[in-house]
C-alpha cells in the first residue's frame, strides 16, 4: 500500500478507513488529529503490534471523513463500524441471548412478553434479565395489577372467533380484550400502568392503588378494596425480585471490563428509581491491539450510541476510566439532553455494587475460555488438516456448502450455508428458489444455484469502488473452500461454474458423498480418504448435514404453502388476496375446511357466491 501524502491529510478530526484490494473496508478507527494518527501507521512493521502489521499488509487503500469535533468523530466511527462490520475491528457481541420482558405497544390491543433477539421499532422493551424464569415470575405476579394479556396472536384470534376468553381471563390475570370485555381506553390505562411500573415507578403506581383502596373503604365499597389490597401485594411481590442499590431517584449503569490479551469479558447492571432492572454480558474478540482504556471507551460508544432499552442513565459507573473520557461524557449528555457522569467510584456502595459486576464479568470470561478452549484447538487443527489433505494455499477460513431438495422434481430448492473459522455464520446462509430445472435434475438443478450465487459475487466485486453502495451485498464475500454434497458429478459442476466465471484461480472446489465420507477433488479420479475421527473430517460432516437441514427445511416450508394454498385454487372470486385473508381470518385451512355456510357468509368482506364455492369446494354432497 503506497503512504499518502502527509500533506493531502486533514489535521482536524474524523474517522479514516482502511479498504482492501476489492474496496471493501477491514478497519475503521477515528482520531483528533487525522494526519497524525494515519501517519503513526506507515512506520516499520516490526515496531507495530502483530495484528496492525497484519491489518496494514492487508489493506491496499486508505481513505477519511473530516468532521467539526470529536463526538461526530466517535459517532461516525460506530456507525461505519456497525454498518461495515470491518474484520480488524473489535467485534462485541452477547455472551448468551438474553431474554427481554417486552411490550408490544404498537398492536391494538398490547401484549406482555419474554423476547430475546433483535429489538422491532412500536415495542417496548424492559431488562435484559440473566434468566426468563426471573420475567415470567415477575410478570405473573404483575398481571393481577395491570392485567394485560400475554397470549400469542394466532391464540387471540381463536378466543375472538370462539366469542369466549381463555382461563387467564377466569383467573383475573387478563381483562379479556379477545371477547371486549374491556373498555379501549381502561385497557391502554392497564397498558400505561405497566409501563410505568417495570420502568421503575413504582412508587408512584403504589401510592396511586393505596389511595384508591383508602377510598373504597372510606365509601364502605368492601370487595373494591380488596380487591385493590391483593394488587398492592401483587406488587410488593414483583418488587421483591429487583435488589436496591441506591436512592429512590438515582438512575445508573455499572459497567465492568475483564481483560485478556485475545478476549476481554463485560458486564453491565442497569438501575432505576435505585433497583437493577436488567443486566447484560458480552464477550469481545480482540482483533485490534486495545489497551482497557481504549476497550471500555470502544464499549461505552457501543452500549450508548443508539438509545438502550431502559434510556440514558444519570451517571455511568465504570471499572477502567476509558479513554477520551471528556468526548464520551459529551456524547451521552448529548443524547440524554443533561449532563451524564461517567466515573471510577472509590468508595461505599457503588465501590462494593462495581465488584459485584466486576466478578460477573471475570466468572464470565473464565467460562468463556474453558469452553472455548477445546473447540478452538479442535478448529484450528481442523483448518490445517484440510489445508494440507485439500492441498490448499492456505485454510479455508470461509468454506460454503450448497445442497438440494426436492420431492420427485418439484418445489426445487437449494440451501447455501457457510463456516468462518469453523463456526456456522447463520446470518450469511442463503436459499434459493430453483426456476430452470424441469424434472428431476440435481445437476442442472447445482449449475443454476452456484452461477446465481458466484455471478452476484463477481458483478459486486467488478463495479468501481466509488459507484458501489454503502451496504455491502449479501454476497460480497468469495469463499476460500467450495463445498457441495454429492460425488464426482457434483464436483464437474461445480468447477464447471467456477471455471466458466474464471475463478478457479481464487476459489477452491471440492464434494463430499455421503457413502464412506469420500471427499473429491478436482483433478483426481481417486476420493480422498479422511481419517475417521479427524476434526477436519467432523468439520465437512457438520457443514455438509447442515446444507442438508437447511435445504429440506425450506423445502418443507415451500411445499407446504403450496398444498395449503392449492386446496383453494381454482375458486371463481377467490383469488391470493382474498384467499390468504381467508386462511388468517378462519385460522388457517383447517378453519376453512370445517366452516359452515353461515360463517362463511359471515364474513363481511367475502360474497355469498364466493362463500358458497368454498363450502362447496369442502363439501361436495351438501
Amino acid at each position: 500500500m503506497l503512504k499518502p501524502k502527509l500533506t493531502e491529510i486533514p489535521v482536524g478530526p474524523g474517522s479514516y478507513q482502511f479498504k482492501d484490494e476489492h474496496g471493501r473496508i477491514i478497519y475503521v478507527g477515528k482520531a483528533a488529529n487525522l494526519r497524525s494518527r494515519i501517519a503513526s501507521y506507515f512506520v516499520d512493521p516490526a515496531l507495530l503490534h502483530t495484528r496492525t502489521s497484519t491489518m496494514v499488509a492487508a489493506a491496499h487503500d486508505v481513505t477519511w471523513i473530516e468532521v467539526d469535533n470529536e463526538v461526530a468523530a466517535l459517532l461516525l466511527e460506530y456507525n461505519l463500524i456497525k454498518q461495515h462490520r470491518p474484520r480488524f475491528n473489535v467485534r462485541l457481541r452477547d455472551d448468551k441471548s438474553y431474554p427481554f420482558l417486552a411490550v408490544t405497544l404498537d398492536d391494538e390491543w398490547p401484549r406482555a412478553v419474554v423476547m430475546r433477539g433483535r429489538k422491532r421499532k412500536g415495542t417496548k422493551y424492559f431488562g435484559p434479565f440473566a434468566h426468563a424464569w426471573a420475567i415470567r415470575d415477575t410478570l405473573d405476579a404483575l398481571l393481577r395489577t395491570f392485567p394485560v394479556r400475554t397470549c400469542s396472536p394466532a391464540k387471540f384470534r381463536q378466543h375472538e372467533r370462539l366469542g369466549r376468553p381463555c382461563l387467564l381471563f377466569h383467573i383475573e390475570k387478563c381483562s379479556g380484550p379477545c371477547v371486549k370485555e374491556v373498555a379501549a381506553d381502561t385497557y391502554a390505562g392497564h397498558v400505561q400502568g405497566l409501563v410505568r411500573f417495570l420502568g421503575g415507578d413504582t412508587d408512584g403506581i403504589r401510592e396511586d392503588l393505596e389511595r384508591l383502596m383508602t377510598d373504597a373503604a372510606r365509601h364502605e365499597r368492601f370487595e373494591d378494596a380488596a380487591r385493590l389490597r391483593d394488587r398492592i401485594g401483587a406488587i410488593d411481590r414483583a418488587l421483591e425480585h429487583q435488589v436496591m442499590v441506591g436512592e429512590r431517584g438515582d438512575d445508573f449503569d455499572v459497567v465492568a471490563l475483564c481483560d485478556s490479551d485475545l478476549e476481554a469479558s463485560v458486564h453491565v447492571f442497569y438501575a432505576r428509581k435505585g433497583r437493577v432492572l436488567g443486566n447484560n454480558g458480552y464477550v469481545i474478540d480482540k482483533s485490534e491491539p486495545l489497551d482497557s482504556g481504549e476497550l471500555m471507551r470502544r464499549v461505552l460508544v457501543d452500549l450508548y450510541a443508539d438509545e438502550p432499552a431502559l434510556g440514558w442513565p444519570k451517571e455511568v459507573m465504570v471499572s477502567v476510566e476509558p479513554d477520551e473520557l471528556a468526548v464520551c461524557e459529551a456524547l451521552l449528555s448529548e443524547h440524554r439532553g443533561s449532563r451524564v457522569e461517567i466515573r471510577v467510584p472509590q468508595r461505599g456502595d457503588r465501590r462494593d455494587l462495581l465488584a459485584t459486576v466486576t466478578k460477573n464479568a471475570n466468572d464470565a470470561l473464565i467460562r468463556h475460555k474453558m469452553r472455548r478452549a477445546s473447540d478452538h484447538n479442535s478448529r484450528s487443527r481442523a483448518l490445517s488438516e484440510l489445508q494440507d489433505v485439500l492441498g490448499l494455499s492456505q485454510a479455508p477460513l470461509r468454506i460454503e456448502c450448497f445442497d438440494m431438495a426436492h420431492l420427485h422434481g418439484t418445489d426445487y430448492v437449494g440451501s447455501m450455508v457457510v463456516l468462518e473459522d469453523g463456526l456456522p455464520l447463520k446470518r450469511e446462509y442463503r436459499k434459493f428458489n430453483v426456476v430452470s430445472v424441469a424434472g428431476n435434475d440435481d445437476y442442472a438443478a447445482m449449475r443454476e444455484v452456484l452461477t446465481r450465487r458466484l455471478s452476484a459475487y463477481v458483478a459486486e466485486r467488478d463495479v468501481p469502488v466509488g459507484e458501489r453502495s454503502a451496504k455491502p451485498s449479501k454476497f460480497a464475500y468469495p469463499p476460500q473452500l467450495l463445498l457441495v454434497d454429492g460425488g464426482k458429478g457434483q464436483l464437474g459442476v461445480a468447477v464447471d461454474v467456477v471455471r466458466e466465471l474464471g475463478l478457479e484461480d481464487e476459489i477452491n472446489v471440492a464434494s463430499i458423498a455421503k457413502r464412506f465420507e469420500e471427499v473429491y477433488v478436482p483433478g483426481s479420479s481417486e476420493p480422498l480418504r479422511i481419517p475417521r475421527g479427524s476434526d477436519a473430517l467432523y468439520m465437512l460432516q457438520l457443514i455438509r448435514d447442515e446444507a442438508h437441514r437447511f435445504a429440506n427445511t425450506f423445502h418443507r416450508e415451500r411445499r407446504s404453502k403450496r398444498m395449503k394454498s392449492s386446496e383453494l385454487d381454482g375458486i371463481k372470486g377467490l383469488g391470493p388476496a382474498r384467499r390468504e385473508r381467508l386462511l388468517k381470518e378462519l385460522g388457517g385451512m383447517s378453519g376453512v375446511r370445517s366452516a359452515s355456510i353461515d360463517r362463511l357468509q359471515s364474513v363481511s368482506w367475502l360474497p355469498d357466491e364466493v362463500a358458497a364455492a368454498v363450502h362447496q369446494r369442502f363439501h361436495p354432497h351438501r
